[in-house]
């Protein structure tokens, strides 16, 4: 499976317009920017922390 080209991505932008409308795609960007975000930071500061034993009892 190869990398996305010109094309592909177009067609996608396309059909995500038509889905979405145009003055929806905005924040479904920043959503989805947000997310991806956050959960770098969450994977960041889970390998921060040291894994430890859960007391059961």
């Amino acid at each position: 499976m190869g990398r996305f080209g010109t094309t592909e991505l177009m067609v996608i932008f396309g059909i995500a317009v038509l889905i979405f409308g145009p003055t929806k795609l905005p924040q479904l960007g920043k959503a989805v920017g947000q997310t991806i975000g956050n959960f770098k930071r969450s994977i960041s500061k889970a390998e921060a922390e040291p894994l430890t034993e859960r007391e059961e009892g």
